[in-house]
């Protein structure tokens, strides 16, 4: 299970020091994407050169451009919308393969509903993960819901590896290793703690496996 820190912030960015060593995933979230471009995913590696890093893209089209951009920048990871077409899924996956680079299927716009993707979903090869997650707007304007936790274990059922983001933190830590994600993404929790070093290695030391491993490793 590895622990994915979410930095949305620009002055996020300052506490890559104090959190790297309990970090798996550094991701670069899509506002300081916007803000700095793909220069954040270079300080991101400059600073934490041993910690793998994730471009939150959020690609919906132009996906080869996006791919080549992120990956050839240094990224590990970058994520697609699940309701991008099927074409943009094939050429970011092509060059997610080239880049020997991993691709997370995000399902944000499938939020609250019932079925996150068709049952005929079939995603290229170097799509690793879906990604579920209770959006962030949403939980600032008052949605308290779980579901995005309980759907991890549909989504296992269904053969797909998850990783889980949205209000993760120490109140719901229990609940989230329960359902056994192989990502835990966590973001305020750390980045908006007054202890942010102390916050992310609490959590680092309670997830099964604890300790940096690389995802295409894991069974």
């Amino acid at each position: 299970m590895l622990l994915q820190i979410a930095f949305d912030k620009p002055e996020h960015l300052a506490l890559l020091p104090q959190v790297k060593p309990f970090a798996d995933i550094i991701e670069i979230g899509t506002p300081v994407l916007k803000r700095f471009g793909i220069s954040a995913i270079a300080t991101a590696r400059e600073l934490c050169p041993d910690v793998m890093v994730l471009a939150d893209t959020k690609t919906v089209d132009g996906g080869a451009l996006e791919a080549d951009m992120v990956f050839g920048a240094g990224a590990a990871f970058m994520t697609v919308l699940s309701c991008a077409s099927k074409a943009t899924h094939e050429t970011v996956g092509k060059r997610a393969e080239a880049f020997g680079a991993t691709v997370i299927v995000d399902t944000i716009t499938e939020s609250g509903k019932a079925e996150l993707l068709p049952q005929d979903a079939v995603f290229p090869k170097s799509f690793g993960y879906v990604a579920v997650h209770s959006p962030t707007d949403a939980r600032l304007a008052g949605n308290r819901s779980t579901s995005h936790i309980d759907a991890v274990r549909e989504m296992h059922a269904r053969g797909f590896r998850v990783s889980l983001a949205g209000g993760i933190g120490p109140d719901t830590l229990s609940s989230v290793i329960a359902v056994e994600p192989e990502i835990v993404v966590v973001g305020t929790a750390i980045t908006e703690s007054s202890s942010p070093k102390e916050v992310s290695q609490w959590i680092r030391e309670r997830l099964p496996n604890p300790g940096r491993g690389w995802p295409w490793d894991r069974k």
